[in-house]
């Protein structure tokens, strides 16, 4: 194949504008806010799943509370009641008499060890609204470093982006006004050679292997026409002469 030297020339612009467009997406995809926030989501999910935990014990102890409160009533009416009739005098039977007072008694006992059983109740539910009252700051502070991390985010994508626009017209441009068939041997290159299709010769070294040609190789190139396309012999990219390749 056989392009203008200008054009191959010009290739070397494709290629890095290329190299750069390559170089933004990995930006992109390397961010380290991604890693950030995917870390902040994750905790958050873990800081909501021990909130729900704490808001359903509190609501469960609220309920057992309620419940324990009136069995305490329950039992102070009862034993009320008890001890009207026996303040009133109306049991003159000794064994009914021997028999309230016996239950009176087993009441308070009973009404005492149900006060013990509000109270650690109580406890338990203050506990647990204390525990939400803690996750719930926790879940509002991840939200909002969650936020400024999207935020953060957003700002460098959109720089990114725009130099994506930016790079990719001028691409656009350059690649135009170059021969369809150098173009199309350069895009097949680039997929097979992981994004780098050309490469300057500068100073008899290909700068896309890295590797230095040797004396046959220089002597191959410097007798080749100057619109010839020329490849390189080690990683078969298209290989660019330029003043700086030492020939």
């Amino acid at each position: 194949m056989n392009a203008a030297p200008a054009d191959q020339i010009r290739l070397l612009d494709v290629q890095d504008l290329d190299t750069r467009l390559s170089q933004l997406a990995h930006k992109r995809r390397s961010l380290p806010e991604h890693e950030e926030i995917q870390t902040l989501e994750a905790d958050l999910s873990q800081l909501r799943d021990l909130l729900v935990a704490a808001q359903t014990e509190e609501s469960d102890t609220a309920r057992e509370q309620t419940k324990a409160e009136q069995d305490v009533d329950q039992v102070r009416q009862r034993a009320a009641r008890d001890q009207q009739r026996l303040d009133s005098g109306m049991v003159t039977n000794p064994k009914d008499l021997e028999s309230l007072q016996s239950e009176i008694a087993s009441l308070a006992k009973r009404q005492s060890d149900l006060e013990d059983v509000v109270l650690e109740v109580m406890e338990r539910r203050e506990s647990a609204q204390e525990r939400a009252a803690e996750l719930t700051e926790r879940v509002e502070s991840v939200q909002q470093r969650t936020a400024e991390a999207e935020g953060r985010r957003d700002l460098a994508l959109e720089s990114i982006d725009h130099e994506v626009r930016m790079a990719t017209k001028e691409r656009e441009v350059v690649a135009g006004a170059l021969p369809a068939d150098l173009l199309k041997l350069y895009e097949k290159i680039r997929e097979q050679q992981g994004g780098v299709g050309a490469a300057k010769l500068f100073q008899r070294r290909c700068e896309g292997c890295r590797l230095e040609l040797n004396i046959t190789e220089v002597n191959d190139v410097r007798e080749a026409a100057e619109d010839a396309v020329l490849r390189c012999e080690n990683c078969r990219r298209i290989l660019v002469r330029t003043p700086e390749s030492g020939l």
